[in-house]
């Protein structure tokens, strides 16, 4: 699944801003915003998010 159609999922189950998912996932409240302009991140940041997402789903 691509990053961000992973990310606006979550954020549509989840109910919190993308801000805020940005911020909790990897210290970033712009990530959002930028990854929907284009931005390509790092592999790193991407093993981060997808850590952050499946960690959260596991929890609940």
């Amino acid at each position: 699944m691509h990053l961000l159609s992973m990310i606006e999922r979550y954020l549509s189950e989840n109910g919190i801003p993308p801000s805020r998912f940005g911020r909790d996932a990897v210290g970033d409240p712009g990530l959002v915003s930028t990854l929907r302009r284009g931005r390509e991140p790092r592999d790193s940041t991407v093993r981060r998010i997808a850590d952050y997402i499946r960690a959260a789903r596991a929890a609940r």
